[in-house]
């Protein structure tokens, strides 16, 4: 099985860039790069990963996302978009995507936050994108990053980086980090939610470049987790599950003219699953081969062209089933810019073959417009087809799969305006405003659920039988000001959604009609002061109405340059400040108040 990744590690090398080559500079940064895509019909939305311990905590301030989340560390932690679901949402890393075809849910518990710099909520795409976070250098060739959190529940956080500039072309970047926790905590009536114990261990190799008109970004990861899964309130269980999640990937861009320029990315991937259940055992090996291709042609200084082909191989070998899948992409788009008009148009082609027999396919057209109506006023609208093919388990999972599945089909809708101002204040500082607002309609048909078979009804199986129609408004207003060493900064955002299925006229399950996001930070000298509070309303469960909820977390920091090349930072967390008993998913206790504290030291 690891014959997909030694494959892919091959192309990486034989893709390197050669040639003259060009002195990094500050200004050169990180950027996300869907390859498999090609020019994007997109609408991004960023977020920084800062305050955060975990990838899913900083997902929760963006309020159109829908976090799931099974309750302590241990607990399964995945994400989906205004209300698509879980597998209709990808995830993506440093721009090449996250395959999981096995159960279509990304575990976000796999990201190392401490690694990370920011986030990418792409709403036309579908999509969230991660970036590795860069090393910084000053005078040396050299930098490391060592840190190290304890609190609650029993739980230790380590993590190291070290940089090293190796010319004035690459950089290269090893990364190790930790997470050690008992888990246990009470909840309701004193009750004690037990088997939650997490110990995981992370690893990332990351070799970043720039050459003669372009760039580079390999990457290497492993992951290593021995979990509890204690199960919900109403059947706790002993039962254990053993993770791991192996990869190497590379980006590589190039401008061969003004003209023309190639993006190529490649991947190889290794995920491994064990559970030990009073069941029985059970494993899943899942192997991914990716290669992306986009191509780039400049006509004109207003009109632009592009076109990607990608292929995917998945494979799957499980105590219950074996399957494979071939899948192909392709796209053909166009940009034009005239004065204060951008419009973008795209149509993309997905194919799949399932066990070497054509499967499924379908073409997806989209579009993208700007209007700039003030050098700080845009309008802008999006459309876009979207495609889900059902992934392993739905088909083909003994005793539960249903192979005649159709595809989940979505259209997916978005109108709105942004603004952005800098505002100098002359002597009193300066000013950053911001602010956005976007209505959306999402339908969804042939939405996939689970159902009693007409043959047994004690027998639950998948079934194209819903529709689901999203639709709803995010809205944010943001404010920074800067004075000397003050900078004061607030942000607020409102979701609301009403995401009806109409197979039973009531609101998808766990989506939070209205949601409210209020994040302030201050930051004097070399003191920082960040607080967070959010809400979330309107939600249901299978079952009927769920109670709201809110939580306040705030942190507190002070960094401290013992020289001029090396800082450590002390900082001090409490999340759930005012220790609000709630469940994300129903029978799976959030924990309450908790505490975590320690330091960072750089050089």
């Amino acid at each position: 099985m690891f014959n997909s990744i030694l494959f892919a590690a091959g192309m990486l090398l034989s893709v390197l860039p050669y040639g003259s080559q060009e002195p990094l500079t500050d200004s050169l940064h990180a950027v996300t790069v869907t390859a498999d895509k090609g020019v994007i019909v997109s609408r991004k939305d960023s977020v920084k990963v800062k305050h955060c311990y975990d990838v899913s905590e900083a997902l929760l301030r963006c309020p159109g996302l829908f976090v799931g989340d099974n309750g302590g560390m241990s607990g399964l932690k995945t994400v989906s978009l205004r209300g698509l679901g879980t597998a209709h949402t990808s995830i993506y890393i440093d721009g090449v995507r996250v395959g999981n075809l096995q159960s279509g849910q990304n575990d976000l518990g796999m990201l190392d936050a401490s690694m990370l710099s920011s986030v990418a909520v792409d709403y036309a795409q579908n999509s969230i994108s991660f970036d590795t976070e860069r090393p910084q250098f000053g005078s040396l060739p050299f930098s490391a990053k060592v840190g190290m959190y304890a609190g609650s529940f029993g739980t230790y956080l380590p993590s190291a980086s070290f940089g090293f500039r190796l010319s004035d072309s690459y950089v290269l970047s090893a990364s190790a980090s930790g997470v050690f926790s008992k888990g246990n905590f009470r909840y309701g009536d004193n009750a004690v939610r037990t088997n939650n114990d997490l110990t995981q261990g992370r690893a990332s190799l990351d070799l970043w470049g720039v050459y003669a008109g372009g760039d580079m970004h390999v990457k290497a990861y492993y992951n290593d987790v021995s979990r509890g899964a204690p199960g919900s309130v109403a059947y706790p269980s002993d039962d254990r599950q053993k993770d791991r999640n192996a990869f190497v990937q590379g980006v590589f861009r190039k401008s061969f003219s003004s003209l023309y320029s190639l993006n190529v990315s490649a991947k190889g991937a290794y995920d491994h699953i064990f559970y030990t259940s009073s069941y029985g055992d059970s494993s899943y090996d899942q192997a991914e081969v990716q290669v992306n291709t986009s191509h780039f042609f400049r006509l004109s200084d207003r009109w632009s062209l592009s076109a990607a082909t990608d292929l995917h191989w998945d494979g799957l070998y499980s105590t219950s089933y074996d399957a494979s899948r071939t899948a192909v992409f392709t796209s053909v788009s166009s940009s034009y810019r005239y004065g204060i008009l951008s419009a973008d148009i795209a149509v993309e082609y997905y194919g799949t073959f399932d066990n070497g027999q054509m499967s499924r396919h379908a073409w997806s057209p989209s579009f993208d417009l700007r209007v700039s109506i003030t050098e700080e006023l845009e309008f802008t609208a999006f459309g876009r087809r979207a495609y889900r093919v059902p992934v392993f388990n739905e088909l083909y999972y003994v005793g539960f799969g249903n192979p005649e599945l159709r595809p989940e089909d979505a259209w997916l809708a978005d109108m709105g305006f942004e603004y952005d101002d800098d505002i100098d204040l002359s002597s009193a500082g300066s000013l950053k405003v911001k602010a956005k607002f976007n209505g959306f309609c999402n339908f969804l048909r042939d939405k996939i659920i689970s159902a009693p078979s007409p043959e047994d009804p004690n027998i639950w199986a998948p079934y194209n039988i819903g529709k689901v129609r999203s639709t709803g408004l995010d809205a944010l207003c943001g404010v920074v000001y800067r004075t000397g060493d003050l900078s004061l900064g607030a942000d607020l955002r409102y979701s609301f959604q009403s995401a009806v299925d109409n197979a039973n006229g009531g609101q998808v399950p766990y989506i939070a009609k209205h949601t409210v996001n209020i994040d302030a930070d201050a930051s004097w000298r070399l003191w920082r002061l960040f607080a967070i509070w959010q809400m979330r309303s309107g939600r249901c469960d299978s079952y009927g109405d769920m109670p709201d909820w809110n939580t306040l977390d705030i942190s507190f920091g002070r960094s401290f340059r013992l020289d001029g090349t090396s800082e450590i930072m002390l900082k001090l967390s409490a999340r759930n400040v005012c220790d609000s008993r709630y469940e994300v998913t129903s029978g799976y206790p959030m924990p309450g108040r908790s505490i975590m504290g320690g330091f960072e030291y750089r050089f």
